[in-house]
């Protein structure tokens, strides 16, 4: 019986590197890929920017007296700003200084129970 189909050729040694450089490169990947999500590095802690630096032995009081004017000002910027404004930006403008000014009776409260004015 012929057969038909002749045998492939055998690999040459070229094609033997070749192939062997491939599965290098494969294992490397797939070794990546594992590490990446297997063994993440430890998150380093976030060190927050020094520009804008709050005294570590500021008073709470101080702190709230400040918080308390900045959220004043806030809802005296928005109240203007919703003044401008047509009907539906209006609205919005108008949430945002009641939830300011639900944060400034917030911040008042705090500040009466460090400061009691007896």
């Amino acid at each position: 019986m012929d057969k038909l189909i002749p045998d492939p050729p055998l690999d040459t040694p070229l094609e033997d590197a070749i192939r062997a450089d491939d599965q290098i490169k494969t294992r490397e990947a797939i070794k990546r890929a594992l590490d990446f999500y297997l063994s993440p590095d430890p998150v380093k802690p976030r060190q927050p920017s020094t520009m804008f630096l709050i005294q570590p032995n500021i008073d709470t009081e101080s702190l709230l007296a400040h918080a308390c004017e900045s959220l004043a000002s806030a809802n005296t910027l928005t109240g203007n700003f919703a003044d401008q404004l047509g009907r539906p930006e209006r609205n919005t403008a108008l949430a945002i200084q009641q939830i300011i000014m639900l944060a400034e009776l917030a911040v008042n409260r705090a500040l009466d129970r460090v400061d009691p004015q007896n």
